[in-house]
């Protein structure tokens, strides 16, 4: 009966994160390449830059192609969160569950369409979970890799580093320094300008990564799990993650997708913490858990609407720039009224838009100018438009 309901929820897991990468496929196909995802493909000497140029020689150079390797790595990420909570639960259900929160997480639907490190860092740090789950042993060439991977994992040194110690492993006390030193002097620290405080903005993003609810419960449970002594491997990534980032914001504005992929793997531990203490409750005492579970649910499944099908929200925006996928939209359908106009080759004052519109096939020429802005004398203008409304205006004109 047990083998039955195991293999009952492998299919719901596997049905649904198929369905979900499909649906992440065709969202992919309506986006534009970013002005820094085009510097990745185009110049960047990169991990980034490496996946992209191989995707797009494979399947040509388009939107798909562009972010089909995080796509892959966003897959691989969800089938290894299940793996590794395997004996972690009692209930096969309450694993089916913690999987699929963390498939719908918008921070992570999010680094799955884009081209950031911060899927690929996810994926990495669960694997290395993975071996160390198996084997409770530490991988020295994975770290090795991991340290020319990305530089956020000078993170996951730290973690070690303080898991280390509370292990008393004085040998991995050791080379998780080494490798924290070599990542700082690697890739370095920014410091530089004014102190200013960052820790709302930290805080708000954190928000928008989890959904805020789940995420006001992630610091109930880290620190929950901290009193009760339960501090796991992944309790001291999340942890280390989650207060150096706050302690920096104090100074400074930090890259957050150098900090999130480490903080979204617990998910497991706030799943298991919550059911636990729903469970040690009769039912008459639940109504505050069933009221949380709710609202949490209500405002995930709202996030992850917005982040899948957030054009419609032009609708109710004053100003089109505000809104948050807006440097992600416009190029793609610019593009493809030039080229109706057989307007192949540009120039303008805005490099940004014309590095981003050479990934469309549209190149530096002289032959026409164009804008965004409104010219005074052009020849053709393109309106783009989005469920009617109009989002931005290109203006050209022949030299």
């Amino acid at each position: 009966m047990m083998i039955q309901s195991k293999n009952q929820y492998n299919k719901i897991i596997y049905f649904t994160l198929a369905i979900t990468t499909i649906v992440l496929i065709f969202v992919s196909n309506t986006l534009s390449i970013s002005y820094k995802e085009a510097l990745n493909f185009f110049y960047n000497n990169s991990l980034l830059s490496i996946l992209t140029n191989i995707s797009t020689t494979i399947f040509g150079e388009n939107d798909i192609a562009l972010r089909l390797p995080f796509l892959f790595f966003y897959f691989f990420s969800v089938v290894l969160i299940y793996i590794n909570t395997k004996d972690y639960f009692k209930y096969q259900i309450d694993r089916a569950i913690s999987t699929i929160i963390f498939m719908f997480l918008p921070g992570v639907l999010s680094a799955s369409l884009l081209v950031n490190s911060a899927i690929v860092v996810t994926f990495c740090t669960l694997l290395y979970i993975y071996y160390y789950q198996k084997t409770g042993k530490h991988n020295y060439f994975f770290l090795i890799v991991y340290l020319f991977v990305d530089n956020s994992f000078a993170i996951f040194f730290l973690a070690i580093f303080f898991h280390s110690i509370r292990k008393k492993d004085n040998l991995m006390i050791y080379v998780s320094l080494i490798l924290f030193g070599l990542s700082m002097g690697i890739y370095g620290f920014e410091s530089s300008g004014k102190p200013k405080g960052f820790f709302l903005d930290t805080f708000a993003i954190y928000a928008s990564i989890f959904s805020p609810f789940l995420f006001l419960y992630f610091f109930y449970s880290i620190y929950r799990l901290g009193v009760k002594n339960e501090r796991s491997f992944i309790w001291y990534i999340s942890v280390t993650a989650l207060i150096f980032s706050m302690i920096f914001s104090f100074r400074q504005q930090v890259y957050i997708e150098n900090y999130a992929p480490f903080v979204v793997i617990s998910i497991p531990l706030m799943v298991k913490l919550f059911f636990h203490s729903y469970r040690v409750r009769l039912k008459e005492f639940r109504k505050v858990h069933n009221f949380f579970a709710i609202l949490v649910l209500i405002t995930l499944l709202l996030n992850i609407t917005i982040t899948i099908f957030n054009k419609p929200l032009y609708l109710v925006l004053n100003n089109p720039k505000k809104h948050f996928v807006y440097k992600y939209h416009v190029v793609k359908e610019l593009s493809k009224e030039l080229k109706k106009q057989h307007i192949n080759y540009v120039t303008s004052s805005d490099e940004k838009l014309l590095l981003r519109l050479k990934f469309y096939k549209i190149y530096k020429g002289k032959k026409y100018y164009i804008s965004l802005n409104k010219l005074n004398d052009y020849n053709f203008v393109f309106p783009i438009k989005y469920f009617g409304v109009n989002v931005a205006t290109a203006y050209v004109k022949k030299i």
